[in-house]
């Protein structure tokens, strides 16, 4: 279950260049009740026989981030650079009703025109019914004021387009 609100964070990392210390330093992310986004081992830039690893996660504190850090200063990996700490708000819906790809597509846009968003996943049904399909809509805002705002638009939108739409639960 992700978390209310997280930060996506960049880092960048040097680890012995030795069998077993890729492991050992993205395991910490997830002691820290982290998310690992994505990871680009960089075997070809080594440095005092120490190789880059740029990691991309989401994390829910910046007291879970000060643990991290601590853990990776203790297991002797170097923090080159820590940047792009983006906090974001997670929101998911519902939809039921005649959509297809187009339809999503523009309420997304026009959601991008009232929210920051920060990315948006989409996934869709097989068709229900003659003209009724489901999509699920994972957004993550970038201010905790759009999620109101989202909640707003997207029920509105929904509503012109006769589209039933279900907020996510706990949200």
């Amino acid at each position: 279950m992700r978390k209310v609100n997280t930060m996506m964070v960049n880092a960048d990392i040097f680890v012995r260049d030795i069998p077993g210390q890729l492991v050992g330093s993205l395991e910490p992310i997830s002691l820290a009740d982290g998310n690992i986004v994505g990871v680009v081992h960089n075997r070809d830039s080594v440095v005092n026989g120490r190789i880059a690893v740029n990691i991309t996660f989401e994390i829910g504190s910046v007291e879970d981030l000060e643990r991290l850090k601590g853990i990776w200063k203790s297991k002797d990996i170097i923090i080159s650079k820590m940047s792009s700490v983006i906090e974001t708000y997670p929101m998911e819906y519902v939809l039921i009703g005649n959509i297809d790809a187009a339809r999503i597509e523009k309420i997304i846009n026009n959601a991008g025109k009232a929210v920051s968003l920060e990315s948006v996943d989409i996934r869709f049904s097989s068709k229900m019914s003659e003209n009724k399909r489901t999509a699920m809509i994972s957004a993550n805002v970038r201010k905790s004021d759009d999620i109101k705002k989202l909640n707003a638009f997207m029920a509105s939108a929904c509503t012109k387009a006769n589209i039933v739409c279900i907020r996510g639960v706990g949200q």
